[in-house]
């Protein structure tokens, strides 16, 4: 895997962690360092750590399952990028303007669960995961940093686009593996 297709991955995993901090950004009466700080420490720290998790998952299974593994991957990124795509044209979610861990580990683990599925296509595929792993991790730290200031200064309109764009560019990732594989594409 390309670093380009990894940073590829990477913006599209860090888009429900942008999403959230720019909605972040809308409940904080007065900003602070610490708010993009804190948010950027607990986004970037869970889409690293997950990826991890998943790989060694995956890499347990991957015996059984070596022959169909491109459509797996396939399947789980369009999955994951289908189910963004949705919640981008969703309610908007209500959130407090707490940065406490009874708040921030919540969201954090929710917005990388996705990221734990990458990691076990990661296994399929034999990518080097603490690399890949630490790359998504810095990646989504900045998006969850600048989220939060973004969400203050600008408000909500980015919200959707960002879910919505970050659920294509999953979508079109599994595609182009899965066409990889199929050798329709080099």
């Amino acid at each position: 895997m390309s670093i380009l297709e990894l940073f590829i991955i990477a913006v599209g995993l860090s888009m429900d962690a942008f999403a959230i901090s720019i909605c972040k950004g809308l409940s904080v009466r007065k900003m602070q360092p610490r708010h993009s700080v804190i948010m950027g420490l607990y986004f970037g720290g869970f889409q690293a750590l997950m990826p991890l998790l998943g790989f060694f998952l995956g890499r347990q299974f991957e015996h059984l399952i070596t022959s169909v593994d491109h459509w797996i991957a396939f399947v789980i990124l369009a999955f994951i990028g289908g189910n963004m795509i949705r919640e981008s044209r969703g309610e908007a979610e209500e959130l407090n303007d707490s940065f406490g861990p009874k708040t921030m580990l919540p969201l954090a683990i929710a917005t990388s669960i996705d990221a734990l599925a990458v990691g076990i296509t990661f296994a399929f595929l034999r990518v080097d995961i603490v690399p890949a792993a630490s790359f998504i991790g810095i990646i989504t730290f900045f998006f969850g940093f600048f989220g939060v200031k973004i969400g203050h200064i600008f408000g909500a309109r980015f919200k959707s686009k960002a879910e919505f764009i970050g659920g294509l560019v999953l979508i079109l990732m599994g595609l182009k593996i899965l066409l990889e594989h199929l050798g329709i594409i080099a």
